[in-house]
C-alpha cells in the first residue's frame, strides 16, 4: 500500500476532527457545527471557501497553475436519527442522533486530502472541496446544485467515495455503470364503503381491494420488466381498519421500489398505476397513487471509472481493487451530481469491525447500524487516494 507520508503522519489529527464530528452528530440540513469545524480547517490552511449552497454545504477552492480544467471532491456530512449504543470516548453526545453511515470519515478524508493539496499543490487546475449536507434522505446534492454549485463552480468532472462494511480495509470497489440503485416510495390509498363485517354486501370492501393490488403489483417484476433489468417492488405497509367486526372505508399499502435505471423506473411507476386504477375500479373502489421519486440511480461514467480504478491500482495494487463489484440497492444522492457532470462513485473498505474501541456495542458495524463506527486506519488511504485521483488528473505534464 502506497500511503503518502505526510498524510500518514497527519492520522492523529484527522482522527481528532473525525471524532469530534462523530460525538456532535447533526442532521440533515442541521449540519451547522459540522460546517463550522470543516469551514475553520480549511481556513487554518488558507484555502478559500464558500458556505450557504444547500443551506449548510461548504465549497473550499484550491487552484495552482493556468490550468482552466476542474473537478469536484465530494463528501457527505450529516448523521442519522439513530440511538447509538456504542459507549467509547466519542461516542455521540446527542440523544438520537449518530453518525451511523461513516459520514464523519467521509469528511475527514477530504480534510486530509485537502491539506496535503494546499500544501504540495502538484497538478495544475484547480480542486473544488464539496462538502455535502443533507444525504440521508434530504437530497442535500440536489439542493446545492439548484444553488448553483456548477454554475459558480465549473468543473467538468465530480468524485466520490463511501465506505463499505465488510470489505477488508486496503480494497476499494467500483463498477462502470449503475453503482447504486435509485430511490422511490409510494402510497396506495384504496376508498370503498365501509358496513358491518357480518353485512359485507351494503358495502365496498377496500382491504380485499388493498389485498389484490398487493398481489397483482409483483407480476410488474415477473411479467413486464425484461429478466435481466434488476428492479425490486417491495410492500412494505398495508393499513386498514380500526375493529374486528367493521368493514372500513379506507385501506392503504405503501413501499419502496428500486431500479438501476430511469427507463425500467419509468415502467414500474407507469405500471404501478395501471394496476391499482383497474383493479381497484373492478372491485368497486377508487384508488389514488402518490409515487415520489427520491434518488436517481447513482451511474458511474465508463472513462472515469476506468481512471479511478487506475488511481486505485497505483496505490493498493490490482489484486485489491474489484473494478467490477456488485451494485447495491441502496441509494446515494451523490446520483443527483452524475445527472449533470461525468463521475465516478467508489467504495473504500471498512474491514469487519474489529476496529472498533472497547466499549463499542454487541451489534454488527453495518451502515445504518446503531454499534456502527468508521474505521480510522481508512483516514490515511482515502486521503492519499483523493490526492493522486487529483494530481493524476488535473497533471501538470
Amino acid at each position: 500500500m502506497k500511503l503518502i507520508p505526510e498524510i500518514d503522519a497527519a492520522r492523529a489529527e484527522i482522527q481528532t476532527v473525525r471524532r469530534d464530528i462523530h460525538a456532535h452528530p447533526e442532521l440533515c440540513f442541521e449540519e451547522q457545527r459540522t460546517a463550522d469545524v470543516v469551514a475553520n480547517k480549511l481556513t487554518s490552511w488558507d484555502i478559500p471557501i464558500h458556505r450557504g449552497l444547500g443551506k449548510t454545504g461548504v465549497v473550499g477552492i484550491i487552484k495552482n497553475g493556468n490550468s482552466e480544467r476542474a473537478i469536484g471532491l465530494r463528501a457527505d456530512m450529516d448523521a442519522l436519527p439513530i440511538q447509538e449504543v456504542n459507549t467509547f470516548g466519542h461516542a455521540s453526545q446527542h440523544p438520537g442522533k449518530m453518525h451511523a453511515c461513516g459520514h464523519d470519515g467521509h469528511t475527514a478524508m477530504l480534510l486530509a486530502a485537502a491539506q496535503y493539496l494546499q500544501k504540495h499543490r502538484n497538478f495544475d487546475g484547480t480542486v473544488y472541496l464539496i462538502f455535502q449536507p443533507a444525504e440521508e434522505g434530504g437530497g442535500g446534492a440536489r439542493e446545492m446544485i439548484k444553488d448553483g454549485l456548477f454554475e459558480r463552480f465549473p468543473m467538468e468532472a465530480v468524485f466520490g467515495m463511501h465506505n463499505w462494511p465488510g470489505s477488508k480495509v486496503g480494497t476499494f470497489g467500483l463498477t462502470p455503470g449503475p453503482m447504486m440503485a435509485s430511490s422511490n416510495e409510494f402510497k396506495i390509498t384504496l376508498t370503498g364503503k365501509g358496513t358491518h363485517a357480518g353485512i359485507p354486501n351494503n358495502g365496498i370492501d377496500p382491504v380485499i381491494a388493498a389485498v389484490q393490488v398487493a398481489q397483482a403489483l409483483q407480476t410488474i417484476i415477473t411479467r413486464n420488466k425484461r429478466p435481466i433489468d434488476a428492479a425490486v417492488l417491495s410492500i412494505t405497509q398495508i393499513h386498514a381498519g380500526d375493529a374486528t367486526n367493521v368493514v372500513p372505508d379506507v385501506a392503504w399499502l405503501g413501499g419502496t421500489v428500486r431500479t438501476f435505471s430511469l427507463e425500467v423506473l419509468d415502467l414500474i411507476e407507469q405500471r404501478m398505476r395501471d394496476i391499482a386504477a383497474n383493479v381497484a375500479r373492478g372491485l368497486g373502489c377508487d384508488a389514488e397513487i402518490l409515487f415520489n421519486r427520491n434518488y436517481p440511480p447513482t451511474i458511474n461514467d465508463e472513462k472515469q471509472a476506468a481512471f479511478c480504478a487506475e488511481v486505485m491500482r497505483e496505490i493498493v495494487g490490482p489484486e485489491n481493487v474489484d473494478a467490477k463489484v456488485e451494485p447495491t440497492m441502496g441509494a446515494e444522492d451523490f446520483s443527483f451530481m452524475l445527472l449533470e457532470k461525468p463521475g465516478c462513485y467508489v467504495f473504500i473498505g471498512n474491514g469487519d469491525g474489529a476496529h472498533r474501541d472497547s466499549g463499542h456495542g454487541l451489534g454488527p458495524c453495518n451502515l445504518h447500524n446503531a454499534s456502527y463506527d468508521f474505521n480510522d486506519d481508512l483516514l490515511p488511504l482515502g486521503g492519499t487516494y483523493w490526492v493522486r485521483l487529483v494530481e493524476k488528473y488535473l497533471s501538470k505534464n
